[in-house]
Formats: C-alpha cells, sequence, structure tokens
C-alpha cells in the first residue's frame, strides 16, 4: 500500500490559544488510536515551536546557517502522521478527521519510494 505523509500546519498559537489546543489532546490521541486500529497509522509527532529551527543551506560553496525557518509564512509546520492508505482518497480522507484541520491545514503528500542499493558486505570489500 502507498504511503502518504499528513503534514500538519498552524499559526503559532499565543498562551490562551496553547491552552485551548492542549486541552484538545484527548481528540488527538482518539484520532491516533482509530488510524491504529485500522492499520493506517506507521508513526506522528509533534514538533518544537518554530523558534527552535536551524535551517542549513549552501549557496556558492558556503554553508550557512539560519535560525528559525528558511520560509517566513504565517502556518508553520507542527507536525505530521505517516499513513498507509489504500489510495489518495483514503488519505485525504483521514486528513479531514485531523483536529487541526478546524484551524490550521493538512497537506497530503506521496511518499516518494525510492529504491536504494544494497550495501557492500565489508568483509567482501575486504582484501585478503
Amino acid at each position: 500500500m502507498p504511503r502518504y505523509m499528513l503534514l500538519l500546519y498552524a499559526d503559532e498559537p499565543d498562551p490562551k490559544e496553547r491552552e485551548e489546543r492542549d486541552a484538545e489532546l484527548p481528540a488527538w490521541q482518539q484520532f491516533t488510536d482509530s488510524l491504529r486500529e485500522a492499520g493506517l497509522f506507521l508513526g506522528a509527532d509533534r514538533l518544537h515551536p518554530v523558534g527552535s529551527a536551524t535551517t542549513v543551506r549552501i549557496r556558492n560553496g558556503e554553508t550557512e546557517v539560519l535560525d528559525g525557518p528558511f520560509a517566513v509564512t504565517k502556518e508553520y509546520l507542527g507536525g505530521y502522521y505517516l499513513l498507509e492508505c489504500a489510495d489518495l482518497d483514503e488519505a485525504l480522507k483521514q486528513a479531514a478527521r485531523v483536529p487541526l484541520a478546524r484551524y490550521g491545514s493538512v497537506e497530503v503528500r506521496p511518499v516518494a519510494e525510492i529504491a536504494l542499493p544494497e550495501a557492500a558486505d565489508d568483509e567482501t570489500e575486504a582484501a585478503p
């Protein structure tokens, strides 16, 4: 089955909004449990606030390390779910159930399957 990443975006909450969002934790747990029970859940995590982000990029051969996110936007990536769904329609259905969708946005992206070459065994690489 294909995998889908649900990227969770929302405004950085002020202290009052943080309390309101934290009060929704049972709804998040219920949502996550339902994904597990349906066999769709592969992983999920909440990210630290955007102020803890560091961006690395290389320009003209020089490495730049910047505090904060590279893109300045109203909504920031706050977490994700990784699901294994039958198809995009099922992934979209689950995205609409994410509690954050009421005040933020959920971006759904298929995960690209990349075939990596097998690692060489060190024993076969060593000269006699």
